[in-house]
């Protein structure tokens, strides 16, 4: 959209000025279209944001609400806990199965949480605010119902080995539907830390609208960090289900400062501070240089939010040395990034994606592009003209315009010319790996689709989904380029709530300066071009 901005300055006087104005408004006229013209060429970020946030409504587990978007899907999961006396019913689906696992589901709801935060303007301005925080409660609703004692958090519903045996719409489940928990025997600190963080981190978000619901995420956040330091330990450990779909490569320690962290932001407590100060070495917070950020590695995230604090009065020098050892290793990830690093770069395909691993690399993608845009934020509010790397030094802009590269090849500015943000744009994948989105929507054929039945009739067609899983950011291409779009290629095709969620406050930050400088553009219009013409 173009934002226009034109003052007529003064009244006509004299004969001669009524040819000079109608020729003013004949050019005005013409700048009306060609410009829009122009701007088409541009990418629509508002129009992806919009999407990207439809996506999570797609994904919902549970009695789904009257204002309900995405259409084709129903209730679902209705009875989630009642075998172990709990309920468990809401949440998130992961991806293109039905199981509900609480670690990247807290990653999911911390990193919409955090785009609120730093970009909660910019979404209002987009009109998506409202959505933003439909998505974020989703999340957090579920989490209080999961958290019933101070010391038990219920980390998974479902299975994926028997999940993955059916290929099923979510309304027509069959598959075992078995709940399990952490707790002070079995514990899980990296899926309590995580679901911590995202409480305390959605409890910022909720301070102005709902005081008392904002209130209440943050106790439970305390609780949840309480337990996670107290009793340590690897969720996949506790919960072997979920070691061979969502181990805890990267151990709890991370989970530990990212929550402590998020608690310090939302409380200003110094005690959080001093946690992550004294536990900066044996976590690995300050000594972890990694080129990866998701929802099993956290330290590039931890090293870029402990960095900001160093903007933050009350902190002591000694608190202050250990902080600027996470800040260097937070820009090892920047550099890394931007490839100015010596030797420790992140690699990039011949079109110029990040690239991370061959499974769901976009994930990695996503995530890159929000530290990037946050941390160059950073930057300008530290009035740091330059970040140092060890083969140059780079401007703040120069992290925007690597953001922006990688969502505009997200979108469509790629060798394939695919955007793999489905929905947007005129050419995206139309077999996505994911359930729903391939069988006959419920609310059109009610009858009862088997376990086997799915795969039988519906997984092995050639032809597109017969839903969109609008705002999905699927696994995207190989380390070149490459993309085929099956529904049986999940390493390419499945898209995962983790890998939209960052894209959310980089899209509204991108609409917002994009629409700047539109509007920059018009207003800085010199007038003699206008005489010259004439």
């Amino acid at each position: 959209m173009v934002i226009r901005s034109m003052k007529k300055e003064g009244r006509q006087q004299r004969s001669g000025s009524r040819d000079l104005y109608s020729c003013f408004v004949s050019v005005t006229a013409i700048l009306w279209v060609v410009l829009p013209v122009a701007a088409a060429k541009a990418f629509d970020y508002k129009d992806a944001l919009s999407k990207s946030l439809l996506y999570f409504e797609a994904q919902r587990s549970g009695r789904l609400p009257y204002g309900q978007r995405v259409t084709w899907r129903g209730h679902s999961g209705l009875t989630d806990g009642l075998q172990q006396g709990v309920d468990l019913v809401g949440g998130y689906y992961d991806a293109g199965d039905h199981v509900k696992f609480g670690l990247p589901m807290a990653f999911t709801i911390t990193m919409l949480s955090w785009s609120v935060i730093e970009y909660g303007d910019e979404i209002a301005a987009a009109g998506e605010y409202h959505h933003a925080l439909e998505a974020i409660k989703w999340g957090t609703d579920y989490f209080i119902k999961a958290h019933t004692h101070p010391y038990v958090l219920w980390a998974e519903v479902g299975d994926g080995d028997t999940d993955h045996y059916c290929w099923q719409r979510p309304e027509d489940m069959t598959t075992p539907r078995q709940a399990y928990k952490i707790d002070t025997e079995n514990p899980g600190s990296d899926v309590a830390g995580e679901t911590a963080a995202a409480m305390a981190a959605a409890s910022i978000v909720f301070r102005k609208s709902d005081a008392h619901y904002s209130h209440l995420l943050l106790h439970h956040a305390q609780k949840l960090f309480e337990f996670a330091d107290k009793y340590r330990g690897k969720y996949d450990s506790s919960i072997r289900e979920a070691k061979s779909y969502y181990p805890s490569w990267s151990g709890y320690e991370d989970e530990l400062l990212w929550a402590a962290l998020w608690l310090h932001k939302a409380t200003g407590t110094p005690q959080y501070v001093e946690y992550v100060v004294s536990n900066g070495e044996g976590f690995g917070g300050t000594g972890w240089a990694m080129t990866e950020f998701s929802w099993d590695a956290k330290y590039a995230g931890i090293q870029i939010l402990a960095s900001k604090l160093l903007s933050v009065g009350n902190i002591s020098a000694a608190q202050r040395h250990v902080l600027k050892q996470y800040e260097s290793k937070g820009e090892h990830y920047i550099c890394a990034c931007l490839s100015k690093n010596n030797g420790t770069n992140l690699h990039r395909t011949p079109g110029g994606m990040l690239f991370v691993r061959q499974w769901n690399n976009m994930q990695y993608v996503s995530s890159a592009a929000f530290l990037l845009i946050a941390y160059s934020d950073n930057l300008k509010e530290a009035r740091r003209d330059v970040l140092r790397c060890t083969a140059g030094a780079v401007r703040p802009q120069e992290l925007v315009e690597l953001a922006t590269s990688q969502v505009d090849y997200i979108l469509g500015d790629n060798p394939m010319g695919i955007s793999y943000l489905v929905g947007y744009g005129r050419k995206y994948p139309m077999r996505v790996h994911h359930r729903g989105s391939s069988i006959v929507s419920y609310k059109r054929s009610k009858g009862f689709i088997g376990c086997m039945q799915g795969y039988y009739d519906w997984y092995g067609r050639r032809g597109q989904n017969p839903n969109v899983v609008t705002g999905a950011l699927v696994g995207g291409p190989d380390s070149h380029d490459r993309f085929s779009d099956h529904r049986g290629n999940y390493m390419q095709t499945e898209a995962c709530t983790y890998n939209t969620a960052p894209l959310v406050g980089v899209l509204a930050k991108l609409h917002q300066q994009m629409s700047h400088q539109y509007v920059k553009e018009m207003t800085t219009s010199s007038s003699p071009s206008y005489l010259e013409f004439a």
